[in-house]
């Protein structure tokens, strides 16, 4: 019983460290994160938007995709964050932007597609 108990605690250690990160957004963790360069996306979410949930389904579909390892993707709560969206010029729940440390490597709006999203997050690595 101990070693199958064991045994599912670092399968599931092993699968988060080998996953699409998903978070919701602090601006300190943005601003960290892209200081080091890494690969980061952020998601306006609202949680009355039905485009926003199909896109939290999408990517959900993505987080145990290996390739997508290095990627964090932060959760913008857009009634919230209006001083981000003003800065990014945001003017629309649903948009999604990616950046490898500072610089955009895309930009999507109302896009649901797995496809789409997975290749704008991999625009990054």
């Amino acid at each position: 019983m101990l070693k199958t108990l064991l045994i599912s605690a670092l399968t599931l250690v092993a699968s988060q460290a080998f996953a699409l990160n998903i978070t919701p957004y602090s601006a300190e963790a943005l601003k960290s994160a892209q200081s080091a360069g890494k690969p980061v996306a952020l998601h306006f979410h609202a949680t009355w938007c039905g485009t926003c949930r199909a896109q939290e389904r999408a990517f959900l579909s993505m987080k145990d995709a290996p390739e997508l390892k290095d990627v964090t993707l932060y959760v913008v709560d857009y009634d919230k964050e209006k001083a981000l969206r003003k800065a990014l010029n945001v003017r629309s729940q649903s948009t999604v932007i990616v950046y490898k440390g500072d610089k955009q490597t895309a930009l999507l709006a109302g896009d649901t597609e797995a496809g789409s999203l997975q290749r704008a997050l991999k625009s990054a690595l």
